[in-house]
């Protein structure tokens, strides 16, 4: 086990409280959350992966929006580690692809009325900018799907670094 990963027996036996406060730092929905408390304890990592995408396909608009709470705008200064992690292709973009990402935030935004929410693990702000210009062409409906895969995504590394240390 590495740095942050408690190691699946550990957080089954977590109090209920401190297991909480573990997995909104993976996301910032408290339903997500208390849902995944409420379903333990696991028999493995993939029973907890299962069960964090089952609960998020659940979850209502209004709980996804305040999931999306916990993330930054992508290109923005990342507020926790994970968000750091996530965006570290972005840290290295040259200037003119850090503007056309703040761009294309705000006219992502002003179409979808949140962020542009991508898993942006091991990508380049070249390719995050690529995929924002891409999925700005989409309609409302089929953006909150794509960005509800998205937000499984980061659920699932973030999970897996709680769960069993370093994911990436």
């Amino acid at each position: 086990m590495t740095h942050d990963g408690l190691g699946l027996a550990e957080f089954n036996a977590l109090p209920e409280a401190k297991a909480n406060a573990a997995l909104l730092v993976c996301c910032a929905s408290p339903e997500w959350a208390r849902a995944l408390v409420a379903g333990r304890p696991y028999a493995n990592t993939d029973a907890v992966f299962d069960a964090a995408d089952a609960v998020l396909a659940e979850l209502s608009e209004a709980e996804v929006d305040r999931a999306l709470d916990g993330h930054p705008r992508i290109g923005a200064r990342p507020h926790t580690a994970a968000s750091a992690r996530e965006q570290a292709g972005v840290a290295g973009a040259e200037d003119a692809v850090r503007v056309r990402l703040a761009e294309g935030n705000l006219a992502y935004e002003e179409k979808f009325g949140h962020i542009y929410l991508v898993c942006a693990t091991g990508k380049s702000g070249d390719e995050l900018l690529e995929l924002l210009s891409a999925r700005l062409g989409n309609d409302p409906e089929t953006e909150r799907l794509v960005m509800r895969r998205e937000l499984a995504k980061i659920n699932r590394i973030r999970l897996a670094r709680l769960l069993v240390g370093d994911a990436e």
